[in-house]
This record gives structure tokens, sequence and C-alpha cells, in this order.
């Protein structure tokens, strides 16, 4: 089953690491990276950009209505996701639990729901 971890941080707190922490945080994601891959769990993976460069689109009374930045104001945004393929929740969230997101932020894990599928 698919599921996606999605890493939710505080992206001023990324800001403010030095050079060399930032290196460290990096190569921690890197390295985990390379455990899903190695593992055959990993199907896709992506960091975002921050969420000041994000456009938000919404339709309000059938027009399109563009907005430049994210549309929550909220401290923690979404700064990544690994798409992995686990037999089951346990397994997902063992993988989460692994993710350096989880330390300094929070990982949601969520089933995919496969289009056409009731």
């Amino acid at each position: 089953m698919e599921y996606m971890l999605m890493i939710y941080s505080d992206s001023s707190a990324f800001a403010a690491l030095t050079p060399s922490q930032r290196e460290e945080g990096l190569a921690a994601y890197g390295a985990y990276h390379q455990a899903l891959q190695k593992s055959g769990v990993l199907r896709n993976s992506n960091r975002l950009r921050p969420a000041q460069a994000a456009t938000t689109v919404r339709l309000k009374s059938g027009k399109t209505e563009v907005l430049n930045g994210p549309y929550a104001e909220t401290r923690e945004q979404l700064g990544g996701y690994f798409l992995i393929d686990v037999p089951d929740l346990d397994a997902a969230i063992s993988w989460a639990a692994r993710c350096p997101g989880a330390a300094h932020g929070v990982v949601e894990v969520r089933p995919t729901w496969p289009m056409g599928e009731a």
C-alpha cells in the first residue's frame, strides 16, 4: 500500500542553522533517502521550495482567484514528502519515525487513494 510521508517543519528554524548544521541535516535526509531506496519501498520524493514561493489557486463564485504565498498562516509548513509502498500502516509509521523531519517537526503519514477507486 502506498503512503505519503509529509514533512512539516518551521522553515525559519532551518534558516537559522549554521552552514555546518545545514550540511549535517541535509546529509541525514540523504542517508534516509538512500535507506528507503535500498529497501525498495521508495516511489518518489522531493523537497519543496519555501512557502513564500507558493501560489494559491481557488475558485470563488466560479472565478479563479490567485494568491501569492501559502494559504495557511502557520509556523509549520509542508517542506517535502516521501511516497513509499509498504505492506501496512505499521511499516509506514516505522519509516516515518526514522525520518529526520520527525526530530524537528512532524511527519504526517497518509495512505494514498487511487483515482477511480470508491
